[in-house]
């Protein structure tokens, strides 16, 4: 049996879809969950609840946790540890090998031009604090032998179908609308994406690759990360319209935070848009012979699936 805690989001779809390639006992696992595959078991179980993660996670020989929560630092701070500690919980109880699907949130911001599996933890944010928190723990329990784990860690994703993308909530959502497209802080930064299905591929890989574990490794991305300017000028060709702009500055984002809960998350993580951000995925593409998918591709898929009336 092969477990995704979290199955209701972008990468827990995508997980779902690549698993029938190595077993067909899979089991879905969040609030209400739903078939990917027809032969599916759909446990409803919330996270929070240690008994119900124990049950959910029973028979099990690899757990996926790729849970999504309310983007609010508050929400992380109360309830990313106790997930994180009821998954480690369980695994250790079933015999399961983890895998966590992580952001870059908790990375040393002085890195960000040129991030690797090796680029330090010094985060500045408070989601990032958290974020380096749940690495810590999971990492405790490898060290202490307790568990076998891995961390499969993403830069921001985009992909057909995924509604949590800052990038198509910002850019081609506007412009089709017939509206300005918007970018944070400078529209001349490269800013590293990940494809969704690249994503959930990787992640069930690592799942299945024994040698795997115990490491962090870099979900394909694409090298040479377009910027925000590349990107609108992107989607509005492709929708047939002006690349029209216009760039949210940090006094602009926190004027728009007093009435927004999602820009006034967003505030304490500018930083991530005022420089280069390169995700280096070249661990995993020189140990699998996986490349990622290229932008220009990424950026058809989701005019296919999502926009092929507006052009």
């Amino acid at each position: 049996m092969q477990t995704i805690l979290g199955s209701g989001g972008a990468i827990g779809t995508e997980v779902a879809k690549n698993l029938p390639e190595y077993t067909t006992k899979i089991r879905l696992v969040s609030r209400n969950p739903q078939p990917v595959n027809p032969t599916d078991d759909c446990f409803s179980a919330n996270l929070l609840d240690s008994e119900a993660v124990r049950r959910a996670v029973a028979g099990s020989e690899i757990v996926y946790l790729v849970a999504g929560l309310e983007y609010d630092h508050k929400v992380w701070q109360r309830d990313w540890p106790i997930v994180m500690a009821n998954a480690i919980a369980a695994c250790q109880e079933a015999g399961a090998k983890l895998v966590f699907f992580d952001n870059i949130y908790m990375c040393d911001p002085d890195y960000l031009g040129h991030l690797t599996e090796e680029s330090p933890m010094r985060p500045i944010s408070k989601k990032g604090m958290v974020r380096r928190n749940l690495v810590n723990m999971l990492m405790a329990a490898v060290e202490k032998g307790t568990l076998t784990a891995s961390i499969a860690r993403a830069a921001d994703f985009y992909g057909p179908g995924v509604r949590t993308s800052v990038l198509q909530e910002v850019v081609p959502k506007p412009l089709a609308a017939g509206k300005k497209a918007n970018w944070l802080c400078s529209l001349d930064q490269p800013h590293s994406f990940t494809y969704a299905p690249d994503a959930g591929r990787a992640t069930a890989l690592l799942g299945n690759t024994p040698d795997s574990f115990n490491q962090i490794w870099h979900v394909p991305t694409a090298p040479d990360p377009w910027t925000g300017r590349q990107w609108i000028n992107a989607f509005a060709e492709a929708l047939g319209v002006p690349p029209k702009s216009q760039v949210a500055g940090k006094a602009i984002v926190r004027l728009l935070g007093l009435f927004n809960p999602i820009m006034r998350e967003t505030v304490e993580m500018l930083y991530q848009y005022d420089r280069p951000y390169v995700f280096d995925s070249s661990k995993f593409s020189n140990r699998f012979g996986i490349a990622a998918t290229p932008y220009a591709d990424g950026l058809k898929a989701i005019m296919a699936a999502e926009f092929s009336d507006a052009v």
